[in-house]
């Protein structure tokens, strides 16, 4: 029993055992109670994460970051490639040097073959539940939702595996399985050994426009040509890491890659009338351009200015012959972790150099003339304001450039590259929609180039891990340099319609995305949205940004984990936020705060104010009465009246306080006593609106920590020097209250939660 306890006990004796009487009374009464209801409002909601993350080592530590003996393993990729346009058939050959750092030896390699979710048969077809909504449905539907269940319709996906073969030009023993492939070693490959093997290959391009998909290419009816946009085209090294060791669950379709960084070197040969993107930098423009082309590339990459490389004039005069000699475009990168390309005929090509801090990157953009005049006039600039703004607040771009390929009804990214909706009707016009649509998807899939391309997460496992920061970062872009675009995406104030619907049409963020039942909810709009709350709200950009960097620069070019984020965010800022991630990212719990009741006290200075309080009604309830809240302040205030403090307060020590200069100091003072109820689960800061009756606003901040001992309900005493005539609770949305209508006082017209309970008893 502590000290302070007995005090107050003493004075309670002291001044009227009457009193003291009826309180031992209810504690009797009331204990056993009190505790059952405290067990239930329990929750362990400010428990740390604890054994929920994985136990720190030497390879991964507990403040978040690569441990002294982190390791991860390398694979170089020499690619020869060859589209050919009349059967849209690409044909392959590669050589992979596998480079062991693991501390492991290995027996056998695996390696992802995602084009076999094409391949008639596969799982993505088998374990499709896709339905028919309606009794009607146009034929280019049927035919993307056979597609969508991983059905070929009528197309011979998939890879054909010609050989497989080692450094002597042996054949290598191998097994495909499904969308993986297991290379058989004739020996152990030790620590600190590499290994060479190449593989022949083939495989027939989608359709996109019919099927959907990644990659793929889309037919221009008009003219006669074709738009290629490729990834997943060659068979890759799966990850071998201190998690999981191989990385090798099969690909349904959802959850995306999990990859190793490398060097590659590829030549790509297409018609020679084709222009080419691709990841990493053209090592022979002087062979594959135009003299003219050529030098306009040499002045754009030193320019900060948008120049055109292949104007549109151009690209109308290349589509009109379709020329049956080809030729090879060569590409060298280093560091990355996979390779994509874009081809056509069509391709008007412009771009600029981008000036940061420490590095120089090349902003281009590849498309056809059906994107203009939109692409010409925002690509490029989209792709440089993503640079700048991720650098800042991450790393500056360590690539030598990143490409912007429009393609219709698409957003997917790659190293260097990225593919892009967003596109005119046929006369050239264009809405704000269109342009906001087109805007943010450039600006999302650049920046998938440092979430995942370099700070390298699994997103096979873990689809937030990029998506989710990647459409905040998205967002701040947005803001900062789109103010006149009607973006409202990846807010607080923009995911409380999914969080507070039905729980079993939810998952928690911490979910693997082929279980997921709403990705784009689940993965990237509420992940954001809580980081934009953590930012904005909770933590304060500069500590915010601060321990983001952090985070960004410690896993660039690694393989971070979940915990690894979680760890360092709290490392580098010196705040808990263990509650935050369990409550966000582990439950699908949603943050809705009633506003019970605002008790307004002030302190009593003359005889009179004591006697309001004690001639007030005091609203004695008869049998089957219940006692209403208050609701408004048209009472006005109760008076506290406030007396000399006893001797014996003071126990040993000799000081004593000033009791005349204690009443002085809050004699004007505004007592409001806030009740809150927390109904959807997810604790949350409380931010106060406090409207004043002279008209001035202010805004309270109370930290989440204030429901640690009741997560069900809580009380706030705010001691302010003005009248208060109403008080708001999440006035702007910020912390994603889900229901408006029970966060005001006075309350506002309408029934009030005893009104719904007084219902329920009828």
């Amino acid at each position: 029993m502590s000290s302070n306890f007995l005090v107050v006990l003493g004075y309670i004796l002291a001044n009227n055992m009457k009193t003291m009487k009826k309180l031992l009374m209810m504690i009797l009464i009331c204990a056993p109670f009190l505790t059952v209801a405290q067990e239930q409002e329990y929750k362990e909601r400010f428990e740390q994460l604890g054994s929920m993350l994985p136990t720190p080592n030497s390879y991964r530590t507990a403040s978040g970051a690569p441990g002294e003996n982190y390791w991860q393993q390398k694979a170089d990729y020499t690619i020869k490639v060859k589209l050919t346009e009349s059967s849209n058939k690409i044909t392959g050959s590669e050589t992979i040097t596998y480079y062991n750092q693991s501390p492991h030896p290995l027996n056998y390699l695996w390696l992802q073959l995602d084009q076999n979710m094409r391949a008639e048969g596969s799982d993505s077809e088998l374990v499709s539940n896709a339905t028919f909504f309606n009794d009607t449905i146009p034929a280019k539907y049927l035919e993307q939702y056979v597609a969508n269940g991983g059905s070929s319709y009528d197309f011979p996906g998939g890879f054909n595996i010609e050989s497989v073969k080692n450094a002597e030009g042996e054949d290598m023993d191998y097994l495909v399985q499904k969308t993986m492939m297991k290379i058989r070693l004739p020996q152990t490959l030790k620590p600190g050994e590499n290994i060479s093997f190449s593989i022949d290959w083939n495989y027939f391009v989608n359709d996109r426009m019919k099927g959907g998909g990644r990659s793929g290419f889309e037919y221009f009816e008009e003219d006669g040509n074709s738009l290629y946009t490729i990834a997943q085209f060659f068979p890759r090294m799966a990850v071998y890491n201190d998690v999981e060791g191989w990385q090798n669950k099969q690909f349904l379709g959802s959850g995306e890659f999990a990859l190793t960084f490398g060097d590659y070197d590829v030549e790509i040969t297409v018609p020679d009338d084709f222009i080419v993107g691709a990841t990493g930098m053209v090592q022979n423009p002087k062979e594959v351009l135009t003299k003219e082309q050529a030098k306009r590339y040499e002045k754009a990459l030193k320019s900060t200015e948008q120049t055109f490389i292949v104007t549109e004039e151009e690209a109308i005069e290349n589509e009109k012959d379709k020329s049956t000699n080809y030729e090879t475009w060569k590409f060298k990168a280093e560091n990355v972790r996979d390779f994509g390309f874009a081809a056509s005929r069509k391709f008007i090509w412009d771009g600029q150099m981008v000036e940061l801090e420490s590095t120089k990157p090349f902003a281009q953009s590849f498309y056809p003339k059906e994107g203009n005049p939109l692409w010409e006039k925002e690509s490029t600039k989209a792709v440089k304001n993503t640079l700048v703004l991720y650098s800042e607040r991450t790393f500056d771009y360590p690539y030598p450039q990143a490409t912007s390929v429009h393609a219709a009804s698409i957003g997917m990214e790659y190293p260097m590259i990225c593919f892009n909706f967003g596109r005119p009707d046929e006369n050239g016009e264009y809405s704000v929609r269109t342009q906001l649509g087109m805007t943010y998807v450039i600006v999302h899939e650049i920046g998938h180039n440092y979430f995942p391309m370099i700070v390298n997460s699994d997103e096979r496992q873990w689809a937030w891990m990029d998506e989710g920061l990647n459409s905040f970062l998205e967002s701040n872009v947005m803001f900062e340099y789109y103010p006149d675009l009607p973006y409202s995406d990846n807010i607080p104030q923009a995911v409380t319609g999914y969080m507070k619907s039905s729980k079993d049409q939810q998952r928690a963020i911490m979910t693997n995305p082929e279980q997921v039942l709403r990705l784009g909810p689940n993965a990237y709009s509420k992940p954001a949205a809580a980081l934009n709350l953590l930012r904005n709200t909770i933590m304060g950009p500069e500590l915010f940004d601060e321990s983001f960097k952090a985070y960004a620069q410690r896993w660039m070019f690694k393989h971070p984990t979940p915990a690894d984020f979680f760890r360092t965010m709290e490392d580098a800022s010196a705040v808990d936020l263990d509650w935050f991630w369990r409550g966000w990212f582990y439950t699908t719990d949603h943050v809705d705060i009633s506003v019970d009741e605002v008790k307004y006290f002030r302190i009593a200075q003359e005889e009179s104010d004591m006697e309001k309080n004690a001639n007030a009604p005091k609203g004695d309830l008869g049998e089957g009465e219940t006692e209403e809240l208050n609701t408004d302040f048209s009472d006005g205030p109760s008076y506290i009246s406030v007396s000399n403090t006893p001797d014996f307060w003071f126990g040993e020590y000799r000081s004593k306080v000033d009791d005349d200069a204690i009443k002085a100091r809050y004699a004007d003072k505004h007592f409001y006593e806030i009740t809150l109820s927390n109904e959807g689960g997810l604790v949350s800061p409380l931010l106060f609106t406090i409207e004043y009756t002279d008209g001035e606003k202010e805004e309270k901040y109370i930290p989440a920590e204030i429901w640690r001992k009741n997560e069900g309900k809580t009380r706030k005493m705010l001691i302010l020097d003005k009248e208060v005539s109403k008080i708001v609770f999440d006035s702007e949305g910020d912390l994603a209250d889900t229901d408006k209508s029970d966060n005001v006082f006075p309350k506002e017209e309408g029934k009030t939660k005893l009104d719904k309970f007084k219902e329920k008893g009828e």
